[in-house]
């Protein structure tokens, strides 16, 4: 299927967006960085930032980027800003009602978690300026690709059992992108998939193993 825009188009969205939006990439950034630092302290009041700055991120790319400015291209991304508002909502809700628990040296994927966050706040923006639409003519940290593989990472640090529901979005968002991918050549964005390839293989295993504890749990006499 075709894009309803170019790749010129798409670039000059980018343009346009950093040029409303100033400093607020570094913002973004130096929340992340937060986020990835609140993780490693102790106490159970951290799930909650956890979970409230991510929320942040996902309001901001659906909101503005999504909703403000790729829509002028795009039709569809009016569809995508109300799915990622409900990802906010989604990790907030899970966040205050303690279901979702990050905890990186217990997750069993601590160095894959800093593998994708590293992609998605360092070697992502670098890809984009080797390829030649780097700040400003190309995505920033805070556009929902960036954002997305951050989330996969942060999940995978999480070492309980969270709401799969949490998944769903970022993972169709992958899905979705990936062939938007493939035809405007931003090779930076083949890592999506292969981030929600890697999360909900994890997850599906860490279910399957607890499942199988459980079940031998129950079989003893």
């Amino acid at each position: 299927m075709s894009l309803p825009f170019t790749v010129e188009q798409f670039l000059e969205t980018f343009r346009a967006y950093h040029s409303a939006i100033g400093v607020a990439p570094l913002v973004l950034t130096l929340l992340a960085v937060t986020l990835v630092a609140v993780a490693h302290k102790a106490g159970s009041w951290r799930h909650r930032v956890i979970s409230m700055l991510l929320a942040v991120l996902w309001l901001w790319s659906g909101i503005v980027y999504l909703g403000v400015f790729f829509a002028r291209i795009n039709p569809v991304a009016r569809a995508f800003a109300i799915a990622f508002i409900a990802q906010a909502m989604l990790l907030t809700v899970a966040g205050w009602r303690g279901r979702l628990h990050v905890s990186p040296r217990d997750s069993g994927a601590r160095v894959a978690g800093w593998v994708l966050i590293a992609y998605a706040l360092v070697v992502y923006p670098l890809l984009g300026w080797i390829q030649g639409h780097g700040y400003p003519g190309g995505p920033s940290f805070g556009a929902p690709c960036p954002i997305t593989i951050f989330t996969f990472a942060i999940l995978l640090w999480s070492p309980n059992r969270f709401p799969l529901v949490l998944l769903g979005i970022p993972v169709l968002w992958a899905v979705t992108a990936t062939g938007a991918t493939l035809q405007l050549a931003m090779r930076e964005d083949l890592a999506l998939p292969v981030s929600a390839l890697l999360v909900v293989f994890v997850v599906l295993r860490r279910r399957w193993a607890s499942g199988k504890r459980y079940r031998a749990v129950l079989a003893r006499p």
